[in-house]
């Protein structure tokens, strides 16, 4: 603990050292204790540079001294600090305590404070803080709360924290944390927020209830909300495959939106393969605007590729032919 207090004081003298440096004077050093306060104020220091780079090996420094800073100390200059930017810092070093056993309430703290801090830019920031960590998976409601802000900036941190968590922790493949953005998504006030999460949401691990909030978002007022849905359920587990299927064959007639039919095609093929083939030759004669696209994809599904990323590529290569 006293090098990284050490190491952070130094770092932050060196931020300042360009000065000392054009007059030939080297920095002096200077005892620094090694408190929540003393890291604080080298951090605000360090904040000053400029420097993205040097402001993220800062954040870092705190991180690691964290595990260490006595918890009454931290958690106070936590609930005084007022700077979002250094709140976002403090948080992050309580969540760093929390992941790693040294302070299991701490991630609640950081919650408590991300759902009812008055100023919505330390809400966000908050927010931020736990980004890509296990917070999903300790907050319990947090982010269905968080998705209906009144703050358009905090939902949509809250947004991006479930595609992220999602994604970067847990590579699209645990139902649970895929369940708890589908959960938000649909209890969004945001059409926005709600289409951005499930367009950008690995759905193939959800659960059946998962896939029915999905499903009773394809009757959405906002074609974005509708499109994105679609979407998200073209990609469900093969339990869930033929309730998806019958539910955007059945959305399609009814659609007008050009946009969200051209989804439904998509999903319907993403959801058959070869076995869509038949589906999408019925649909073409629905809309006549999208006999092309139909018959793109009829023509690709035909190849027997079993592999989507492979059948995506080869629809792109066949439309952009000339």
């Amino acid at each position: 603990m006293t090098r990284l207090c050490l190491t952070l004081t130094l770092a932050a003298l060196l931020a300042s050292g360009a000065h000392a440096a054009s007059t030939h004077a080297p920095p002096a050093l200077r005892a620094s204790t090694c408190s929540v306060r003393g890291l604080m104020d080298d951090l605000r220091r360090g904040l000053g540079s400029g420097s993205p780079a040097y402001q993220r090996y800062l954040r870092a420094l705190l991180r690691e001294a964290a595990v260490t800073l006595p918890d009454a100390e931290l958690r106070d200059a936590f609930a005084r600090e007022t700077d979002p930017v250094m709140a976002e810092h403090l948080a992050a070093a309580l969540v760093a305590r929390a992941e790693r056993e040294a302070d299991p309430e701490a991630m609640n703290v950081v919650a408590q404070r991300a759902l009812k801090d008055a100023d919505p830019a330390v809400r966000a920031a908050t927010l931020r803080a736990m980004r890509r960590t296990g917070a999903l998976e300790r907050t319990g409601d947090l982010y269905e709360r968080m998705v209906r802000d009144e703050s358009p900036q905090v939902r949509q941190e809250a947004a991006t924290n479930l595609i992220e968590d999602n994604a970067h922790v847990y590579a699209g493949q645990y139902g649970p944390a895929a369940d708890t953005a589908v959960t938000a998504a649909a209890a969004a006030s945001d059409p926005a927020v709600t289409a951005r999460i499930l367009d950008n949401l690995s759905t193939e691990k959800i659960s059946a209830g998962s896939a029915e909030r999905i499903t009773s978002l394809l009757r959405s007022d906002d074609a974005s909300v509708r499109k994105a849905a679609v979407n998200a359920l073209g990609g469900v587990p093969a339990e869930q495959m033929q309730g998806a299927r019958e539910s955007l064959l059945a959305m399609y007639r009814e659609e007008p939106d050009e946009g969200v039919r051209k989804a439904l095609l998509q999903s319907v093929a993403q959801l058959g393969f070869e076995g869509a083939i038949a589906d999408l030759q019925r649909l073409r004669d629905l809309d006549p605007r999208l006999a092309q696209e139909a018959d793109a994809w009829i023509q690709v599904l035909g190849m027997g590729l079993q592999e989507w990323s492979l059948l995506l590529r080869e629809k792109q290569r066949l439309q952009q032919a000339p």
